[in-house]
């Protein structure tokens, strides 16, 4: 089963690990180095240096076909992009998207692609610890609608219009290296939502081996 994962960060490093170790083929990318320093030394899949809204920088990794595609930056321009990507151009079989904001969260479902809302699970897992009605809100909404074309749909829901920087492609700070280019058509959906600083990686395990796309 190929697995493509766009973002080391903690969430996109833990599902990478229990995937390889599951024994997937797996593909992760990120537009830092630094982020492979959460996989273990025992990862086996690929760690890419590119960015994952890049529709070419995607098919040299390998990303074509993909069984399993998932967006898990800290961007939900970035992780919208990225998985319209993967479900119109590159042919993944089921794509998930991690979209923090419920509204569009829901919004990107009824076009068809199937949103994490980490805001929605994080929320209800309070009110379970305080014993509170849970809000009964999906923590990954099934797309409800189709997306036919890839239309614009971004700037229907309020994303920023393209001309900004792209950031970080998970919840790792920019390091000194520099990202590879940005598709003009990707960069609409780079800006915004840049994050913390990369942590070490589990138990002092040396970092998996990265390489530019």
């Amino acid at each position: 089963m190929k697995t493509v994962i766009v973002g080391c960060g903690r969430v996109g490093a833990v599902l990478a690990t229990s995937f390889d170790q599951a024994g997937h083929e797996v593909i992760i990318l990120d537009l830092t180095s630094r982020a492979f320093d959460r996989l273990p030394s025992t990862f086996r899949g690929t760690a890419l240096r590119g960015d994952g809204t890049d529709e070419d920088i995607l098919r040299r990794a390998g990303a074509d076909d993909a069984d399993l595609f998932i967006a898990m930056t800290e961007g939900d321009n970035r992780n919208v992009m990225a998985a319209q990507l993967a479900q119109e151009a590159l042919g993944a079989k089921k794509v998930i998207a991690k979209i923090n904001d419920p509204v569009r969260a829901n919004a990107y479902a009824d076009l068809g692609i199937a949103a994490l809302c980490r805001t929605n699970l994080m929320a209800d897992a309070v009110y379970e610890y305080l014993g509170m009605p849970q809000s009964g809100l999906t923590g990954i909404l099934q797309p409800t609608g189709s997306h036919p074309g890839g239309e614009h749909h971004d700037l229907a829901v309020g994303a920023p219009v393209a001309g900004a920087a792209g950031g970080s492609s998970s919840d790792s700070a920019r390091s000194g290296s520099q990202a590879a280019p940005v598709a003009t058509a990707a960069t609409a959906a780079t800006a915004a939502n840049q994050g913390g600083v990369s942590s070490p990686a589990t138990n002092g395990q040396p970092a998996a081996r990265a390489r530019e796309v």
